[in-house]
């Protein structure tokens, strides 16, 4: 019997795989940095979210874009602080876009707030060494669109902030998400294009999302392969928005496409978010955490990830 589309595509993505582990060993020696957002956890103390995602083998912790205004958020020497008491760094930011700081809005007081928010968390990100900032072009739980111009719109605002990332170390992910959420960029595709219509070179990265690529993309493994170096950032959740392993997300392959784009080099990150079934996700950050349903969570996700990628590094 002849194999599926997608069992083909996966084929391919293994036998290249292979095909350059064996002749170039070196650059599969180091393994893939895990990071782990913890916007998810919601208005649980920083330090419990560190303590969880410590104990359960991670360096690296996406931290809450929740400079929204002068006094919000966290300073990054609280940051620091509570990092170095674990041994702990910063992989980058998840930036958080609502209709208060949406960048494609038609309101002109929504797309400067979303201007300034975006450079107060560079600066941040700058002050504790991380490495990615994730930019969404529209407002999440908004998924229709407001009128024609919003593409527009938004690539001449966030160009606004092509000098704030020019040099800051810091990268500019541009996060395609499902259309059932936003009214822009749903596809790497569309993220690709979105960069292009920016048109500055500091802002060229894109922080995908297996979950959203499940629902938008032909196949995860060609999509991540097509991103090539310009994916800085991967989150991870299973097709049903649950943890690894939970679904019938192929991890297989997304760790191997990873692989062969280099995504276990140092400042590169996979990064599981498994939110759940929430049409505006944002809802998390601001609810209690279930302490007992999120440790179980970060453990079952991690072991199982580096379950996987200890058997793939095996072939």
């Amino acid at each position: 019997m002849s194999e599926q589309v997608f069992e083909a595509k996966n084929r391919k993505i293994r036998e290249q795989f292979i095909f350059e582990k064996r002749k170039y060993p070196s650059r599969f020696e180091r393994t893939i940095d895990l990071s782990w957002s913890i916007w998810m956890f919601g208005t649980e103390p920083f330090r419990v979210s560190l303590e969880r995602l410590s104990t359960n083998g991670l360096k690296y912790v996406e931290i809450k874009g929740d400079h929204l205004s002068k006094d919000s958020g966290m300073t990054p020497e609280m940051i620091l602080s509570e990092l170095s008491d674990f041994n702990m760094k910063v992989s980058g930011t998840c930036g958080l876009f609502g209709e208060g700081n949406d960048l494609s809005s038609i309101d002109p007081l929504s797309r400067k707030n979303a201007i300034a928010y975006i450079r107060k968390e560079i600066e941040v990100l700058k002050a504790v060494d991380g490495r990615y900032l994730i930019v969404v072009p529209s407002a999440v739980g908004r998924p229709e669109a407001a009128d024609s111009q919003e593409m527009e719109r938004s690539a001449e605002a966030l160009r606004e902030c092509a000098r704030d990332f020019n040099g800051s170390g810091v990268a500019a992910g541009i996060e395609p998400i499902r259309s059932a959420e936003v009214s822009l960029v749903n596809s790497v595709d569309d993220a690709l294009a979105y960069i292009a219509r920016v048109g500055e070179s500091s802002i060229s990265c894109v922080n995908a999302d297996t979950y959203h690529m499940s629902l938008e993309e032909a196949h995860i493994g060609e999509a991540i392969i097509k991103l090539g170096n310009r994916l800085v950032n991967l989150h991870l959740a299973d097709t049903n928005r649950d943890g690894l392993g939970r679904g019938m997300l192929d991890l297989d392959t997304v760790i191997m496409a990873s692989y062969l784009v280099g995504m276990n080099r140092e400042g590169r990150f996979l990064t599981p978010e498994p939110l759940g079934p929430f049409p505006d996700p944002y809802v998390l950050s601001t609810m209690p955490c279930d302490t007992e349903v999120m440790d179980k969570l970060v453990a079952d996700t991690v072991q199982y990830f580096r379950e996987r990628e200890t058997f793939i590094r095996s072939l």
